[in-house]
């Protein structure tokens, strides 16, 4: 803020706290010259939420003592620290090659939006909630297809014996087995049945995972899938 501003914000205070109100004209001077020094960084207000006046009004209601300049500067570094924390930085148009233009423009943007005059840049999410993707990452998904080319797939088959099952089966027309919880060895949804083996004690213990589920696994999911079954 300039000196005016900050003559206007300080008449504002005064007629809320009368107590920072300075009668002699020397100490007034000076009682000006003092907040400007500390506040000349300081906007008296951005586009995006700050405003001096607020931050102000906002000391002299709830605290006892007589504002300082501390009382706005405090609240303004907060706005400004939490305003950075949300900001990503966009690519720079300049040339990457360029390396002063890249980073004047990278510098550019962040006193921008530190000053309070451009909005955080946040990158934006590529799906919305579970359950609702984003129609866009949907279209570009069925244009690329599968992220694993075949020729990897067909690669990672012999560490992947459960996966590759799976896989096979389904292009097959087959029940997706691993979309139901197993009831033999309790293996929940998407993953692999285990050797579920009996201890002398009675209790169920599971071992190494199984390249194939167990056979309830695949009538239960035969009899949630009824149009899978019907299809094989």
């Amino acid at each position: 803020m300039d000196r005016r501003e900050t003559a206007a914000l300080l008449a504002y205070i005064g007629r809320l706290d009368p107590r920072t109100i300075r009668t002699d004209q020397g100490e007034a001077r000076d009682q000006l010259a003092q907040w400007h020094e500390l506040l000349g960084d300081v906007p008296i207000a951005t586009e995006y939420g700050w405003d001096a006046y607020a931050a102000a009004r906002r000391h002299i209601r709830i605290s006892p003592y007589p504002i300082v300049p501390a009382d706005v500067a405090r609240p303004w570094e907060s706005h400004r620290r939490e305003r950075m924390l949300r900001h990503t930085d966009p690519t720079p148009t300049a040339d990457p090659d360029d390396q002063a233009a890249w980073t004047a423009e990278l510098a550019r943007a962040r006193q921008a939006v530190a000053a309070g005059t451009a909005q955080p840049v946040r990158y934006r999410a590529i799906s919305q909630g579970r359950g609702r993707v984003d129609p866009e990452l949907q279209a570009r998904l069925r244009e690329v297809g599968s992220c694993i080319p075949p020729a990897a797939r067909a690669a990672l088959a012999p560490y992947r014996p459960a996966r590759a099952a799976r896989e096979e089966a389904v292009a097959e027309g087959l029940p997706d087995a691993l979309s139901v919880r197993c009831q033999w060895c309790r293996a929940q949804a998407g993953e692999p049945c285990r050797r579920r083996r009996i201890g002398p004690d009675g209790s169920a213990r599971g071992t190494a995972p199984r390249a194939t589920p167990h056979p309830g696994r695949l009538d239960l999911a035969a009899d949630q899938h009824p149009e899978q079954r019907a299809a094989s």
